[in-house]
């Protein structure tokens, strides 16, 4: 994991005064021409600890978390657990008819992950959604807060990426069931499954870095009381580049390419969007961090004939998507 490593840089600084200070002054009185060795026998042991703090420093960045909605190929190592906030807002469909219209829907995943092994991670989420729409094509007026199902992800890195070989490479599935049709609102029970193929790449190391994501996610279920069957498939192609800004500050541009279906290959097409925004990562210390990335869409269309020659994709998605995310590792 990333984070400031100032404390070692001090700790051995005052292990070299503290080392001259012990030195006893008859030694001091007779200088030699050897040089002076710990009782370990190796020279120059003040040096020694600030090469060690000097490797500390450079410790690889952590990946999974760098690029707002596209995810790092990082898994992390043995033993390591961390506890997650994760809050989707997506905003904004088109009207229908005259007068004011509200499109909102705030999603919160809480998860708990943990390493059992090096390179493979899973983790738990519950997720809970709040809804307000009204006033827009083909949707009813809905508002209300709710649970909204659980999940499990599982993720192997493949390749980990570093300054001698950047490439990073991940595998990630991630099994959901929802209580709640993702457009609509209406209640189902509703089962998904997304593949998630993560790759990072050091562009210049220590101060770039190239993200992206393939995934396709079928999903299949049926509404709530007595309601029809819903089957509908998703698939995106993500793409970000984040630079060192400061310290533990990382910032830049990402975009999205999406494609929602109606059929759970990939059947017929309903809406394609393109989605810009940036992308942040801060780590207020070594173990806590947070991101936040906004995508707005600048290009799409929907392929209902009458819909035809209407700006955007808006059956499938949204204009406006916002992500913040917070986590702390233990």
């Amino acid at each position: 994991m990333t984070g400031s490593n100032w404390p070692i840089r001090h700790v051995s600084v005052v292990a070299g005064v503290l080392l001259t200070l012990a030195i006893p002054s008859s030694a001091q009185a007779k200088p030699s021409d050897k040089p002076q060795t710990q009782q370990n026998g190796s020279p120059g042991g003040s040096a020694d600890k600030d090469q060690k703090a000097e490797k500390s420093d450079q410790k690889e960045v952590d990946t999974e978390h760098l690029f707002g909605f596209t995810e790092g190929a990082d898994a992390g190592e043995k033993g390591e657990q961390e506890v997650v906030i994760d809050t989707v807002t997506r905003v904004s469909k088109r009207r229908d008819g005259p007068g004011p219209s509200t499109y909102r829907v705030l999603e919160t995943r809480f998860a708990y992950q943990f390493n059992p092994i090096d390179k493979l991670s899973i983790e738990f989420s519950a997720f809970g959604t709040l809804r307000r729409q009204r006033n827009i094509v083909d949707l009813d007026d809905k508002s209300y807060g709710t649970f909204d199902g659980v999940s499990m992800e599982v993720k192997y890195q493949f390749l980990k990426g570093t300054k001698e070989q950047p490439l990073g490479l991940a595998l990630e599935v991630r099994p959901r069931f929802t209580r709640i049709l993702p457009v609509e609102g209406n209640g189902a029970n509703i089962f998904d499954l997304e593949s998630l193929l993560q790759i990072d790449v050091q562009v210049v190391p220590d101060k770039l870095w190239y993200g992206s994501n393939i995934s396709f996610e079928p999903a299949a279920g049926r509404q709530r009381g007595g309601g029809p069957g819903y089957r509908s498939s998703t698939f995106l192609w993500s793409n970000v580049l984040v630079g060192r800004i400061g310290e533990n500050t990382y910032f830049g541009p990402e975009v999205r390419y999406l494609r929602g279906y109606e059929g759970i290959f990939l059947n017929q097409l309903e809406s394609e969007a393109l989605t810009v925004g940036p992308a942040l990562h801060h780590r207020f210390t070594e173990k806590i961090w947070l991101t936040a990335a906004y995508a707005g869409q600048v290009w799409g269309r929907d392929a209902d004939p009458t819909l035809a020659g209407r700006a955007l994709g808006l059956n499938q998605f949204e204009r406006h998507n916002v992500r913040v995310k917070f986590g702390m590792e233990f």
